[in-house]
């Protein structure tokens, strides 16, 4: 087995997930007491937001300098791999991958391959304005024939906010759930979203497959069934 070297804090609310669904899908693969060889290094999101900010206006240093210290540390410690726990900075992951020297598992390449096999061509992505307005995700999905619709500028705005300010403190409130699930059917209906990728891996705590009758693309579940798989191949 491989260790996973997890980036996580990014925040803390989703890397409780990744933690739990890698340890849950490593048992299930192997049967009894087993679980996951994870190390993981935890940044301190406080401060970290701050970086966000200044990288929101294009200087993206010590954000990056944070991400590359982390990385740095899980490779000391031993781990095999990297899985950043972050749609929005695995817009990072060549960069880690190089100047590191381990392989990251790009949260996109998972995603894309889940939808390809799904038989989608056309997805609603909702995730931070990052991952939604640059150019690092639709572009990795394009690889796999899958066309991206995003949400409008307003509605964009409204899911940021509440991905920074609610969803990541693990502040769930279901007014979030109804507009969040208004906005996915009015790209299903008006651009026709065959599906909809969760681009953030706190929106999956508000939104589940049993809300919506499209595939849902929980993209936490997915990188960390793709990190199990990594783990558990041969070396």
């Amino acid at each position: 087995m491989k260790t996973i070297g997890i980036i996580g804090g990014v925040s803390w609310a989703s890397s409780i997930e990744y933690y739990r669904l890698m340890n849950e899908m490593v048992r299930d693969r192997l049967g009894g007491v087993h679980s996951a060889e994870i190390l993981m290094f935890s940044i301190e999101f406080g401060e970290f937001s701050k970086q966000e900010r200044l990288a929101d206006k294009g200087d993206w240093t010590l954000m990056t300098a944070t991400m590359l210290d982390a990385a740095q540390r899980l490779k000391r410690g031993g781990a095999d791999f990297i899985v950043i726990a972050s749609n929005t900075l695995n817009s990072l992951a060549p960069l880690i991958e190089e100047k590191v020297g381990l392989p990251v598992l790009h949260i996109a390449d998972a995603t894309g391959k889940a939808v390809q096999k799904k038989g989608l061509r056309t997805v609603a992505l909702l995730g931070t304005k990052h991952t939604m307005e640059h150019p690092f995700y639709r572009e990795r999905l394009k690889k796999y024939g899958i066309d991206v619709v995003t949400p409008n500028e307003k509605e964009r705005d409204y899911i940021n906010t509440i991905i920074f300010d609610e969803l990541c403190a693990n502040r769930v409130k279901p007014e979030a759930k109804k507009e969040f699930l208004k906005i996915i059917n009015r790209l299903r209906k008006k651009d026709g979203a065959q599906g909809v990728i969760l681009g953030c891996t706190e929106i999956p705590l508000l939104i589940k497959q049993g809300d919506l009758d499209i595939p849902v693309f929980d993209t936490t579940a997915i990188h960390s069934a793709a990190a199990v798989e990594y783990s558990l191949k041969e070396k």
